[in-house]
């Protein structure tokens, strides 16, 4: 019962982080899982049940706060289910820790990008109502995205969310909701891949409600999030947050003294939180001048 009390937080602090940022549901919870020395591919599969339930509860949150660009979702959902069918039925024969550090410092890159543009780019005027996301750019997208959310227990949100906030003038909230919407159906081909694949048996049935009770929770406290927080504070949140769970992945795999870890961890959450206090300040600031020309 404990376990199932601690898979249930586990289920809702993802929940709420992938709402409110457009990524890490899967990376969270596999990863919390994976401690409990839960095999991976069982992992994977269980955060995937959870999320066909869990993402659903999700995108009806934003659609009913108009966060989603419904075009966009059309788009990237059918390239994204094939990449992620076709990941879940070969996890077991893809070496997907191979590749992943070279992801990984694709994505921190771009969010350092994102963090910079919001940071000291970022204007309000230039914000679009859509995503301009082309079918030919649309289709890459949904197969990589897929394909690593299946194979690595999670990619969906920390591939396609920092690729559409790399566009100029995107709305944080826009794209925020835009793919937490559609993982709804990535989530559906990857866990139809895994039960083909692993089969029914393997995958515990209580654990996957736990997960579902606490994402549901979650899913319209984070949709009604997004719509509050200003679109330049959920730029900068988003891009340090892509940068230090990416860091995490290099720093594991490239530096084998472990007693550097957490003066990299820190150093980078330093960085994070002086952007934070700096874009609020900025905001404040904006706003201030604004009444008092309306006010004058």
């Amino acid at each position: 019962m404990k376990k199932l009390i601690i898979f249930a937080f586990i289920g809702l602090l993802a929940q709420l982080i992938d709402g409110a940022l457009g990524m890490a549901y899967g990376v969270t919870s596999s990863s919390l899982l994976l401690a409990f020395s839960i095999a991976p591919a069982v992992a994977s599969a269980s955060v995937h049940l959870a999320e066909v339930v869990t993402t659903a509860a999700s995108g009806v949150s934003h659609i009913k706060f108009g966060n989603v660009d419904k075009q966009t979702v059309y788009r990237l959902v059918i390239p994204g289910s094939i990449g992620a069918f076709l990941g879940a039925t070969f996890l077991s024969n893809i070496p997907g820790n191979l590749a992943k550090p070279y992801v990984s410092l694709f994505l921190l890159l771009l969010g350092v990008y994102v963090l910079i543009r919001f940071l000291f780019k970022f204007r309000p005027s230039e914000e679009k109502k859509g995503i301009s996301l082309s079918r030919k750019q649309s289709i890459p997208l949904g197969l990589i995205a897929g394909f690593a959310d299946a194979t690595g227990g999670g990619g969906w949100g920390p591939i396609a969310t920092p690729v559409l906030l790399s566009k100029k003038g995107m709305s944080p909230r826009k794209v925020v909701g835009t793919v937490d919407t559609s993982e709804f159906a990535i989530a559906v081909s990857a866990t139809l891949g895994f039960l083909i694949s692993l089969g029914w048996e393997q995958v515990n049935w209580l654990w996957v409600a736990a997960l579902m009770i606490g994402g549901i929770i979650a899913a319209p406290i984070a949709a009604w999030l997004v719509q509050k927080i200003h679109a330049q504070l959920m730029g900068v949140l988003v891009g340090g947050f892509i940068i230090l769970v990416n860091a995490r992945t290099l720093v594991t795999t490239w530096i084998d003294n472990a007693a550097l870890y957490p003066y990299v961890y820190i150093g980078i959450a330093f960085i994070w939180i002086v952007a934070i206090v700096y874009t609020v300040s900025k905001i404040t600031n904006y706003k201030a001048v604004n009444q008092l020309d309306i006010n004058p």
